[in-house]
């Protein structure tokens, strides 16, 4: 099994998180994520990729929360009591009517796809009339993006003009940039903690060599798509979330 392989496997994903490093980087970017976020009673909150460690901190009440991880990566049962509410799924074909989810979060996941531009498309789909869209991707001219001890240095990392343009083609309009993890990663908890002190301060020396890139769009509803595949246009069913058994021995889908 290739590094590549090994990393972006859900287990090792859920692993990192669990990591010191890990705790430090869900701590700031969920401070930075949680001001974007303006979810009411009722709404539907969708986190893509790997998003379960932002979904659980960032959820309130009375939000329904979904999980889709990607085919390629893997998935794990979540949350750990109640209703299950993680799934499997396609990317480029998600299992939504459209315009359902009012907010999508997207981690660890448009630097892996395929194909960013369709997979931007199909979000767009599934969201809401100027529903939220936000971005966590690696930024190009980190650290983080070339070292291998964590997920964000595997896949494909953006500039901001490149998701400009992705964001664009795909029929979103940009809110607002920001950007988070600065310091170089460190693996030592003495270090881990001193970065996380002085991240505010090098966010705003250095901000532009950041380890990750956050952007926040609106859906734009101004313009028929043309070039969407006909199945999107097939009626489908709208999911519905029941309780199943939890195999004891079984973390990740086959």
């Amino acid at each position: 099994m290739s590094s590549l392989q090994y990393v972006v496997d859900v287990i090792d994903l859920r692993n990192f998180y669990r990591s010191g490093a890990g705790q430090m980087v869900r701590a700031q970017l969920s401070r930075k994520l949680k001001p974007k976020l303006n979810l009411a009673s009722g709404q539907v909150f969708l986190g893509l990729g790997y998003a379960l460690p932002y979904l659980d901190e960032l959820t309130p009440g009375g939000v329904t929360a979904l999980a889709f991880m990607m085919a390629r990566q893997g998935c794990t049962q979540w949350p750990p009591e109640g209703d299950v509410r993680a799934a499997l799924v396609d990317d480029y074909d998600l299992p939504l009517l459209e315009s359902v989810a009012d907010t999508v979060l997207v981690t660890h996941g448009l630097e892996r796809a395929e194909d960013p531009g369709e997979m931007l498309q199909e979000i767009w789909r599934v969201l809401a009339p100027q529903g939220r869209l936000l971005l966590v991707v690696p930024n190009r001219r980190g650290l983080w993006a070339a070292s291998e001890k964590t997920p964000f240095g595997y896949g494909q990392p953006f500039s901001r003009s490149q998701l400009q343009h992705l964001l664009k083609e795909a029929r979103f309009s940009v809110i607002g940039w920001d950007q988070a993890l600065v310091a170089p990663p460190f693996s030592h908890p003495s270090l881990i903690r001193m970065a996380a002190g002085l991240d505010g301060t090098l966010n705003r020396v250095f901000g532009r060599f950041s380890g990750v890139t956050i952007v926040e769009a609106a859906k734009q509803v101004y313009a028929f798509s043309s070039g969407k595949r006909t199945r999107r246009l097939v009626p489908r069913l709208r999911p519905v979330l029941l309780p199943s058994p939890r195999p004891a021995s079984r973390t990740k889908h086959e």
